[in-house]
């Protein structure tokens, strides 16, 4: 095979993939991403023995190849997280949205919270350590959170709930112990008992039907909605409103913004927070 810069990915494969990866996901995949992808995407040449782009778009738009499909969403998509990334929300989680939740739990209500795309479970494990943090005894009520991604690879993290050490770099004690059966040791950690129960995890494709009825009290999803265009967004912000309980919270990207009609139904409370009207 030849060597990896010798194997263009020129205009026409380029669109072709995109349009696959916007058909399957809803992803945008503007020409300044033509790097990554040309990076990405020749490691599924190599593993397939392909030889260059076009046949690769052949093979992934020919029925009976969804593995291949999947690989190829779960290549283009980038996966950057961390535990308690953008803490202001779970400050704003703990100090404000969680006690009247909590209450209405132990007076016997159901509570449900989703992590929207979850990549490889930090966020939906701080959400659970946050819950554990005010609530210790949360397993005697009806509390749970909904973990989703597209990548199958990033749900199969998610249940395996075991983290490299440095996960735990940046993080205070308390919020350590809340994560972790115990200290760091070794090269991995697995989340605590007591975190895993509270999650369960599943594949969806927000573009798909969701086979979920809600209604949701907190829903996360950060840093998902950017990578689609403004009718795709728009749409999931209504679908994501349809969802929420009243006066249920939406906590978004640093970089998002509710648009379109579902801005009606929404008011802010906070830096990146919603809340349904």
């Amino acid at each position: 095979m030849q060597a990896d810069a010798d194997v263009p990915l020129d205009d026409r494969d380029f669109s072709r993939i995109a349009q696959i990866v916007h058909s399957l996901a809803g992803i945008v995949l503007a020409d300044a991403k033509r790097p990554l992808v040309h990076s990405r995407l020749i490691k599924r040449l190599r593993a397939l023995n392909l030889s260059d782009f076009s046949t690769y778009a052949d093979f992934i738009s020919a029925d009976g190849n969804e593995a291949e499909r999947q690989a190829l969403i779960s290549a283009v998509t980038t996966n950057v997280t961390s535990f308690f990334r953008e803490q202001h929300h779970f400050d704003a989680l703990a100090s404000t949205i969680l006690p009247p939740l909590i209450a209405k739990a132990q007076a016997g209500a159901r509570v449900r919270l989703w992590s929207a795309g979850c990549s490889s479970g930090e966020e939906p494990y701080s959400i659970a350590a946050t819950i554990l943090a005010a609530c210790p005894d949360v397993h005697r009520y009806d509390v749970r959170i909904l973990a989703t991604d597209i990548d199958q690879t990033m749900i199969e993290k998610t249940r395996r709930a075991i983290y490299a050490s440095d996960s735990v770099q940046g993080l205070s004690a308390e919020q350590s112990r809340r994560l972790f059966d115990h200290p760091a040791a070794g090269d991995e950690l697995r989340i605590a008992e007591k975190a895993r129960r509270l999650v369960s995890c599943n594949p969806l494709n927000l573009q798909d039907k969701w086979p979920i009825k809600g209604p949701f009290q907190v829903i996360f999803c950060r840093n998902v909605v950017i990578y689609f265009n403004q009718v795709t967004q728009e749409r999931l912000w209504q679908r994501f409103a349809d969802l929420l309980a009243p006066g249920g919270f939406l906590m978004i990207g640093h970089s998002e913004r509710i648009t379109g009609p579902a801005l009606s139904e929404f008011e802010t409370d906070g830096m990146t927070t919603y809340r349904r009207r």
